[in-house]
């Protein structure tokens, strides 16, 4: 049985920044989706993304055939939008900050697909890297690696477990998804190219986030900053 170990009043209060940006995070999409949901019920439209809604603020202004109460209302939650992008500036400067002041984060944050909110996410979560005997129970820890369904002496992984910390696991398999798309043969390991030339992208991004957590978990019992693997070249 393993048991967690205890964290500091501060190492608590630094969780709690990047819980409270991953809550307002989620306010933000839901307001956009409010937004791109009740503009679309008047024929008004505009592209994906947040950048977008200054767009389509514009279009339900210009358009004859919004009535006015719907345009008072999106202005209503653009407002709110406005008020939660300055809340997460600010918090994701004060992340920033966390950030440069952690050793431990800014050597997690040498790895490819690792950037500065999944390193101080690992920084913090995992105080004791040593209360894992290796990189696959680390893996495991974070509900990465596949369930067995071995009989008979065969070999049968399945699906991954998913039973760990969901926040550190999502992060780090949007970072593999990120790798795999600037993946091309010269810039990428000769292991991952020849993943990705054999197994669906996502799958591979799964594959990938693993072997990143096992690489993590080296980094932080060693101290060592991440070693680029050999490049697989061009044909």
């Amino acid at each position: 049985m393993r048991f967690v170990p205890p964290k500091s009043a501060d190492q608590q209060a630094m969780l709690m920044v990047l819980r409270v940006r991953e809550l307002l995070v989620k306010q933000r999409t839901m307001l956009i989706n409010a937004m791109r949901g009740h503009a679309a019920e008047f024929g008004v439209i505009a592209a994906k993304g947040p950048v977008k809604m200054a767009e389509l603020l514009q279009r339900a202004h210009a358009a004859a055939a919004v009535p006015a109460l719907a345009v008072e209302l999106l202005d209503l939650l653009a407002s709110q939008l406005a008020a939660l992008e300055v809340k997460l500036k600010a918090l994701e400067a004060r992340l920033m900050g966390l950030h440069r002041h952690d050793p431990v984060s800014q050597c997690l944050a040498t790895q490819p697909g690792i950037g500065p909110i999944a390193a101080l996410t690992a920084s913090l979560k995992v105080s004791d890297p040593k209360a894992f005997r290796s990189g696959r129970h680390f893996a495991a820890w974070l509900g990465i690696t596949p369930k067995e369904h071995s009989t008979a002496g065969r070999r049968r992984p399945g699906r991954i477990s998913r039973q760990g910390d969901e926040g550190l696991r999502r992060l780090l398999v949007l970072g593999a998804t990120a790798v795999i798309r600037a993946a091309k043969p010269g810039r990428a390991s000769a292991w991952l190219i020849d993943l990705l030339a054999r197994k669906p992208k996502k799958l591979a991004a799964v594959a990938l986030a693993n072997k990143m957590a096992r690489v993590l978990w080296a980094m932080m019992i060693s101290g060592e900053v991440y070693r680029r693997p050999q490049i697989a070249q061009a044909a």
